[in-house]
């Protein structure tokens, strides 16, 4: 034995192991709001392409251009669910992130 002072635990997970967690979650953090920024910007610019192409259809009233309408709404739906998807996985991540903080908080508190 070298004298050392056995390694601090933390809840049955070592200390070095939570951070490694931290960072992980903290890096996914990023690229989905990375992620979500970029689903915003595109579902803003669906949704005016989808709105400008229903005008045309109600305009032009034509077969095509009504394809082209419900077309264009699809892809604004079909974006948004996406956004959806990612603010989900932005919420779990959060709290991920509180869960393991507070449970760093408590053990390294409730260490002598």
């Amino acid at each position: 034995m070298d004298g050392a002072p056995p390694p601090r635990r933390l809840a049955g997970m070592s200390r070095s192991i939570l951070q490694r967690r931290l960072l992980d979650v903290s890096e996914r953090l990023k690229r989905v709001r990375a992620e979500l920024a970029v689903a915003v910007e595109q579902q803003n610019f669906l949704e005016e392409e989808s709105e400008e192409a229903r005008l045309r259809a109600l305009v032009s009233e034509t077969p095509l251009s009504d394809a082209e309408a419900r077309e264009a709404r699809r892809h604004a739906e079909a974006m948004t669910r996406h956004r959806q998807s990612l603010e989900t996985t932005l919420t779990e991540l959060l709290g991920e992130q509180d869960a393991l903080l507070d449970r760093m908080a408590n053990e390294l508190s409730s260490q002598p």
